[in-house]
């Protein structure tokens, strides 16, 4: 039997995240081994962030030139590169490959092992017939994986998951989508900017329900604008596939709704028990690996990103990563602290948000005042024309004068969004947020309209 091969750190997942830590090490010096059973860099730069932002990009002319009254039922000539991005086209399981990537990986001294990594007890990694004993330690950043509700009939159906849809390269004529959550309202907005007839089901009362109910207004408005069919408390009872058709059926309703594709975006999961975490103390049964605040989840076990359920945005993961590293090299730095939140949603508008909620706040019994005032208020955002819909919602801690919540919806709000994460995050008296110049004539303008009507 072979002795077991070394290493300083093992790093199993090399997603943003995890590649950024085993990266890291390297650089410094360290015998990092990165361990990954797809594609390096992860989900992010092959499947989710990179590509379906591109979509999302590809229909704006669409969609802005359809609102243009000289334009408005007109034929309007697409560039090739349009074309290409609206059928939502992914070469990376085809004629790209992640040796970019992993050249990247292994020019800082990093050695990465093709695979599929599980702890094999403290310290310890299994790939293949293969062990990897860490000196230092073992970083686990494996994400997760798209959750499938279970509706009579789903499985072992020809579904698609955000994966499919993205790496898609023909355009089906019709689609229900079931989610509406950032992931469902994103892809039914670029699914039907080109063409396609989309029906979105969600279960909750609104859309994004879990961001204030104003964005989840202005994603239905804005879904029905572009011919999207808008289902909330709605659920699928059934679903049925035969030839190349689905057929869902609803809840509480006769209505059937037939569809070429369906897509499932109803959120993700970690699977914790390929991973053999049970090996290491940790329950195979847990939705997230634990962590205290220097990302530690036991002794010499490291976890970063989405398997964390800290929430599953790349820079969260990069958050992480950048604390499990210190940590790893004996540097004293703060604790993570996730209070101040920032999220986007890339609809047309953007929808932007950092920290509580109005909703949040009041649950935590918090005395608050709050303002909304629209994006075309300012005179950037009037000026904007088709495509300026939006609006500046400001949460304030009313006993301290800091704001603790904000949400910024409009063409670029994902960008107006940085302001206002500073002042959430640095909790900037809102009297010196007054007190700004704010440059005009601008989008971000609107955030002192907003400051004014605070109440």
């Amino acid at each position: 039997m072979s002795a077991n091969e070394q290493a300083d750190v093992v790093v199993v997942g090399l997603g943003p995240g995890g590649e950024y830590v085993a990266g890291t090490l390297a650089e410094a010096g360290l015998d990092v081994v990165g361990v990954e059973a797809e594609l390096v860099g992860g989900e992010c730069p092959y499947w989710a962030c990179v590509p379906s932002k591109v979509s999302i990009r590809a229909g704006y002319p669409l969609a802005e030139a359809a609102r243009i009254p000289c334009f408005a039922g007109e034929a309007v000539v697409i560039p090739d590169w349009i074309r290409v991005a609206g059928r939502i086209r992914n070469e990376a399981t085809d004629d790209w490959n992640d040796q970019v990537a992993a050249d990247r990986f292994t020019a800082k001294g990093g050695r990465l092992v093709r695979g599929v990594g599980r702890l094999a007890g403290p310290r310890r990694v299994a790939v293949g017939d293969r062990t990897f004993e860490a000196r230092r330690g073992v970083v686990l950043a494996t994400g997760t994986r798209p959750w499938i509700p279970p509706v009579p009939g789903l499985e072992g159906t020809p579904y698609w998951t955000y994966r499919d849809a993205i790496a898609a390269k023909e355009l089906p004529a019709s689609m229900v989508v079931l989610g509406g959550g950032a992931i469902g309202v994103e892809l039914a907005q670029v699914f039907a900017r080109f063409k396609c007839s989309v029906t979105l089901i969600e279960r909750q009362d609104r859309l994004l329900s879990k961001e204030e109910p104003e964005a989840g207004q202005l994603a239905a408005q804005m879904l029905r604008a572009d011919g999207v069919t808008v289902l909330t408390d709605t659920r699928a009872r059934l679903v049925s596939h035969a030839g190349t058709e689905f057929t869902v059926r609803l809840e509480d309703s006769k209505q059937l709704l037939s569809a070429e594709r369906l897509l499932v975006a109803t959120g993700s999961q970690a699977d914790l028990t390929p991973l053999a975490v049970d090996t290491v103390r940790l329950d195979p049964t847990a939705g997230a690996v634990p962590t205290d605040g220097q990302m530690r989840a036991g002794e010499a076990l490291w976890a970063v990103g989405d398997i964390t359920a800290r929430g599953s945005f790349t820079h969260v993961s990069m958050y992480q990563a950048e604390i499990a590293v210190r940590d790893i090299l004996g540097q004293p730095g703060p604790d993570a602290d996730y209070r101040v939140l920032p999220r986007v949603t890339f609809t047309a508008p953007e929808i932007g948000a950092v920290g509580l909620t109005e909703r949040q706040a009041r649950d935590l019994g918090l005395r608050v005042r709050t303002s909304v005032v629209t994006g075309a208020s300012s005179t950037r955002g009037w000026t904007h024309g088709p495509g300026n819909e939006g609006f500046i919602k400001l949460v304030e801690d009313a006993d301290r004068g800091v704001l603790i919540g904000a949400t910024s919806a409009g063409p670029v709000g994902g960008e107006v969004l940085y302001g206002l994460n500073v002042a959430v995050h640095a909790e900037v008296p809102v009297d010196r947020l007054r007190r700004m110049i704010y440059t005009y004539p601008t989008i971000h303008r609107t955030i002192e309209a907003a400051l004014g009507v605070l109440r």
